[in-house]
């Protein structure tokens, strides 16, 4: 049986061989599929020697890491529920207006990703693990500092900084609870003596780091998504009742900047814990496969007219948080902040555009699809 154009052998980025996956209905399927882990079976692979588990160590063989990621989904989904997030939506508003006030106060031009798009994401999740105000600088400094890959020293302060205080807030919050993240892993704690601090603390960071870098891409992929494309930024301004719609295409749809360069096929990356037959392809166990997810993303057999931004689709079935178990925890509190944040920014600055040509902004390469180093805006 000759294998699918949707599953072909091809080189991965350091031109060793694995599978791409594209179109919408494998991606879904496939990411879905518990064959298909971020660890790899050999215990002596790179990746499960060096990649963090979520409570600390390595990365378990496949079938541990998906009994760590129940796990985790289990403590974490109703800290990060919908119904949760809706709650924390006036603190996030607020979180939004200050950043709005600064971007104020810098005068035209100014740098959108440095005073908004940045700091943002970190000071919600501030925020939601219940990180006193007086605090939050040397935090988010903290958070930056650990992932100073090139500067190894940096890094490792930042990251013993960052773990020595959330030693000494998870201890704080043993004694004075709030309505926090941290406070509810202390509470999950009585109940379920495996989960001690240090492993509190592997979550706490997780949110962290997972929370950050892809919600600043995606605020930077979705200001130059409505600073080139005038009709949607009106209708926004027009119908904040779009701004749901609105996040939902920004996830979807690719940024000016990459349609400018070299197309991104891969996106995800998974291995096969077992032999796995698809489609006439035989993935052997611990072969690579990798997403092409902005490609299925724009799948005609599933989205109409799928190269147009249009933020009023009606069906937005995107796959840019993942699906099945692996899909994004955090869903709910990046849309709650989005949502606010575009429509906001428009109607604080209604004249805001680009200050500088769309072809002289830069991504940042290994970095988040959408990621930008600069974002100068002008109003």
């Amino acid at each position: 049986m000759t294998p699918s154009n949707r599953i072909q052998r091809v080189s991965d980025t350091q031109g060793r061989a694995a599978w791409l996956v594209s179109g919408h209905e494998w991606v879904r399927e496939l990411l879905a599929d518990p064959r298909l882990s971020r660890s790899h079976p050999n215990p002596e692979h790179p990746v499960r020697l060096t990649q963090p588990g979520l409570f600390g160590g390595p990365i378990p063989d496949p079938e541990g890491e998906l009994a760590d990621l129940q796990r985790m989904r289990k403590l974490l989904t109703p800290s990060l529920s919908a119904r949760r997030m809706e709650s924390l939506r006036p603190r996030v508003e607020t979180i939004v207006d200050a950043l709005l006030d600064e971007l104020g106060r810098s005068g035209s031009p100014a740098d959108f990703h440095t005073i908004v798009a940045f700091p943002l994401p970190a000071l919600v999740i501030c925020e939601l693990l219940g990180v006193p105000a007086e605090d939050r600088a040397d935090f988010c400094r903290w958070q930056i500092e650990a992932k100073q890959v090139s500067r190894p020293a940096v890094a490792r302060g930042g990251l013993q900084s960052l773990w020595r205080y959330l030693g000494t807030l998870i201890e704080r919050k043993r004694w004075v609870g709030s309505d926090d993240v941290i406070s509810d892993l202390l509470d999950a704690a009585k109940r379920d003596p495996k989960l001690t601090d240090d492993g509190i603390a592997h979550l706490a960071a997780g949110l962290l780091f997972a929370g950050h870098a892809p919600v600043v891409a995606i605020i930077d992929r979705g200001m130059l998504l409505l600073l080139t494309h005038s009709e949607q930024r009106e209708a926004l301004r027009r119908d904040p009742a779009l701004a749901a719609g609105a996040v939902e295409e920004i996830f979807r749809f690719a940024s000016p900047i990459e349609r400018l360069r070299t197309a991104r096929r891969g996106g995800l990356t998974r291995y096969a814990s077992v032999d796995i037959e698809v489609e006439g392809a035989t993935i052997r166990a611990g072969d690579t496969v990798m997403f092409a997810v902005q490609e299925a993303n724009e799948d005609e057999s599933v989205f109409s007219d799928p190269k147009r931004f249009d933020i009023t689709r009606e069906r937005i079935p995107h796959l840019s948080l993942s699906h099945g178990a692996h899909f994004c925890l955090g869903a709910h509190l990046a849309r709650v902040k989005l949502q606010y944040l575009f429509v906001r920014s428009f109607e604080r600055f209604p004249r805001l555009r680009l200050a500088v040509p769309l072809e002289e902004i830069q991504p940042v390469r290994d970095a988040v699809a959408g990621a930008v180093s600069r974002l100068p805006v002008i109003w």
